[in-house]
């Protein structure tokens, strides 16, 4: 991408070695990328019923890697935290990932209702809506991230106790580990934004360039990691199957030659 300002040396248009900030939003843009091809190509080894869900996955990740390539651009040139980008980003591959948590339950077996998926979407909007709000002073600060919280406990609420979560009983052990790893990274790797919402905007205690770097590890954790979650449930439920039937098979050609 080109440079969007003047500059009186060229090469402060590009990426420096002493700017870990842009240096990590190159290798997570990069990242989200080959994660994208990884989870397309990978949903043509799994059954039907998981290609959906693999197809979102990829989706989300893909979002990601092109906006952090804006990002990463703002940062060069600015060196502010590019928070429209951020939460542009936020905004469609969060939604994504609440689809993620019907679609891996369907692809199990169970019928979800569509009221889990707009309870998980209303949570979403919530949180994000706020913490916009509270960042660009559109909202005073803290009551902002008291209703971005109140949004995040939402959702928490629906995929432990709530639909999404009582749904999850009786499937196979590779479903229940998936949903688990992903009700881990929703709960423990969500954390860090409300934190670094606290500590670097609210408290100012953390400087832009330590907070950017943060969300960015955390961004790979959240949106990678989460979508690897799906895509190991579904090459395990559908080796799984595969298996089964090629057994069935083997019987059935048994009996005929029999």
């Amino acid at each position: 991408m080109s440079s969007t300002k003047p500059l009186e040396h060229a090469s402060d248009a590009f990426l420096q070695p002493d700017d870990p900030v842009a240096i990590s939003f190159w290798i997570i843009s990069i990242a989200m990328i080959a994660a994208t091809v990884f989870f397309f190509a990978e949903a043509g080894t799994v059954n039907s019923h998981w290609k959906t869900t693999l197809h979102v996955g990829g989706l989300v990740t893909l979002v990601a890697g092109v906006h952090y390539m804006y990002m990463r651009e703002y940062w060069v040139q600015v060196h502010q935290s590019p928070i429209v980008y951020r939460y542009i980003d936020w905004s469609i591959t969060v939604p994504l990932q609440m689809i993620e948590f019907n679609l891996i339950l369907k692809a199990a077996g169970k019928n979800p209702s569509s009221d889990m998926f707009w309870r998980l979407l209303l949570g979403t909007v919530v949180m994000l809506l706020f913490g916009y709000l509270g960042e660009i002073s559109a909202l005073p600060a803290w009551p902002a991230f008291a209703g971005g919280m109140a949004g995040w406990a939402f959702i928490l609420f629906e995929i432990f106790a709530g639909e999404a979560g009582g749904s999850v009983s009786g499937c196979s052990e590779a479903v229940s580990s998936a949903f688990s790893n992903m009700r881990m990274i929703v709960t423990v790797g969500w954390s860090i934004y409300p934190a670094g919402y606290l500590f670097g905007y609210l408290l100012g205690a953390v400087d832009d360039t330590v907070l950017n770097i943060v969300y960015n590890v955390a961004d790979f954790v959240n949106k990678i990691a989460f979508v690897l979650s799906c895509w190991a449930c579904a090459k395990a439920d559908s080796e799984k199957k595969d298996t089964l039937l090629a057994f069935h098979q083997g019987e059935v050609d048994k009996i005929s030659s029999a």
